[in-house]
This record gives C-alpha cells, structure tokens and sequence, in this order.
C-alpha cells in the first residue's frame, strides 16, 4: 500500500477499500486509509466488516449490526476481519465478526441478516429542513483563515476531496462556540456514481453513519474544534438497516443525543431518504472527557 493510496480520499477509492482480500474461507484483510485523524475511522471498519460477514452471506441483506470499539486502528497497517458464521436458520443469518491488527483485536460486531420479505410497516415522519439544494457544502461554510488555525491533521482531512459531499441544515458545531439544543440535520450522499451493488451501499452507509454522529451531544456544551477541548472517540455503535437505499442519492441524517453523562455521550440518528422513507437508523456512545487545561504556579 503506497503513501499516495492511503492520501486519496475519493469515493472511487472508498468503493476500493470495501473490496476485501479473501485470505482463506472466513477470513479477509483490508487496507486502512489516512483521513486525517489520528486513528482508523470507525466509519471504515465498520463498513469492512460488514463487507466482511456479507461475503459469507447468499440471498440474505443486513437488517442490524452492534458493534465495539476496542482499540485504535492504525491507518499504516491493514486490518484483517474474521467471520465466524455463528448460524443460518430458515431466514436469518447471524455472523460474529472479529478485527485485528498487530495480533490484538480492535474491533468487534454481531450482524444479522434476513431474507427479504413483506410486513406490516409503518414509521416516523422526516423532520421539515431545507432541501440540499438550497444548502452550501460543508467546505464552502468554513472560512479559509479558519483552516490556517486548525491542527494539520484536521486541516488535511477539511481540504482533500472527500468521499462523500456534506450539506448542514444547522450551523457546524465547530463553526461556533454557542450552546444549543443536542438536534441536527445534515444531507448527505457519495461523491460520485457507486456501482449497483446493495451489500456495497449498506456498507458504505455503515461507514458514513459514524460521520460526526457523537458530536451532536457536545451541542449544549457549547464548543469547536479551535477550542480542541475535548476528548471523543467512539466507544459502541449499533444500526438497522429498514428499507433499499442509494448511497450515491441525497439522505437526510436527523441527529439527536438525549444523554450525556460519566464522560460518555449518547447520539442516535434516524436517516430518511430524499422521498421521505426512513431507511436506517443508528445510534452510538462515545467517550466525551473534557481536556483539564494546564495552570501555571
């Protein structure tokens, strides 16, 4: 894996890390990628390893996933998923999926899946917000003497291309230090065309599930990233996958966190498609310690 792979941050190359190496039966490796922060997404290994248990999988779709954070991913070495196909009823499938990386588990997740089939539905309504045509990206909101003060890691990974284009409904949490209700929503789709493959958009909606999910319960803290007075990573992630979507399609995310407590924050998010169908739903806890700042005597 050369330098320059681990820069490109384009969906083409997002696409390209889901498609796994197959190292025996059960067991694949995938390449990690630098996108700016100091570790692995969370986002990528959750969409690996649910390519992963997929792989596995005939004529059955996720429809839910749970999932821990155990340790840091580094973005300088591959990771590799271990599938242990824990059963295979009538129409249900459940699969344990372990990663590892330099021989220690970093990850792991249940996933269950299930044959398509028709049932009683009903569901919640898609909050009222601007469509994404009438909302700027996330890029063009931030102020290029703003970028010049951010940390380089972070100041990379708001320049690159990104894999997928961001339009807030509300103003970025790091564009403001005022308090707020913990509620947000943001419209979000792959930058660019993903091939008609329905494990593959799954996957890939795994993977940008975890796009700035926790910070939505440092609203009422009132914060940003100049700021850099906190401390989050991800500690737990769980998902439900309701109905076919495109990831290449606009979605709204309608963020919400009702607790934050014990240096934990809690986040969920239900995400509809343009139309108005509720397609997924998610929620996570992460670590959310407030940094001490240092005094001098």
């Amino acid at each position: 894996m050369t330098k320059e792979n681990t820069l490109d941050t384009t969906i083409e190359r997002l696409v390209e890390l889901m498609d796994l190496e197959v190292i025996e039966e059960n067991i694949f490796r995938g390449e990690s990628q630098d996108i700016g922060s100091p570790q692995v997404f969370g986002g990528q290994v959750l969409g690996q390893a649910l390519m992963a248990a997929s792989r596995t999988v005939e004529d059955r779709l996720v429809h839910s996933l749970h999932a821990y954070f155990l340790r840091r991913g580094d973005f300088e070495a591959p990771i590799v998923y271990e599938v242990d196909r824990a059963r295979d009823g009538g129409s249900f499938s459940n699969r344990r999926i372990i990663a590892v990386q330099h021989g220690e588990q970093i990850f792991n997740m249940t996933a269950s899946f299930q044959k398509p089939e028709d049932g009683l539905e009903h569901q919640s309504k898609m909050p009222e917000v601007k469509p994404p045509n009438e909302l700027e990206d996330l890029v063009d909101l931030i102020k290029p003497e703003w970028v010049e003060q951010l940390p380089g890691r972070i100041k990379r990974m708001l320049t690159r291309r990104r894999p997928f284009e961001v339009r807030p409904v509300e103003i970025p949490h790091f564009l403001t230090n005022k308090t707020r209700e913990p509620i947000k929503h943001s419209w979000i789709r792959a930058n660019g065309k993903v091939p008609d493959h329905e494990g593959l958009h799954q996957a890939l909606l795994a993977y940008v599930s975890d796009y700035d999910l926790l910070t939505t319960a440092i609203l009422p803290h009132g914060t940003n990233l100049m700021q850099n007075r906190f401390q989050m990573a991800s500690l737990d992630h769980a998902m439900w996958f309701h109905k076919p979507m495109m990831i290449d399609q606009w979605m709204l995310f309608a963020y919400e966190s009702t607790r934050s407590s014990g240096s934990r924050g809690f986040a969920r998010a239900e995400i509809f498609s343009q139309d108005g169908t509720l397609i997924a739903s998610t929620s996570q806890e992460g670590l959310m310690r407030v940094r001490r700042q240092s005094t001098k005597t």
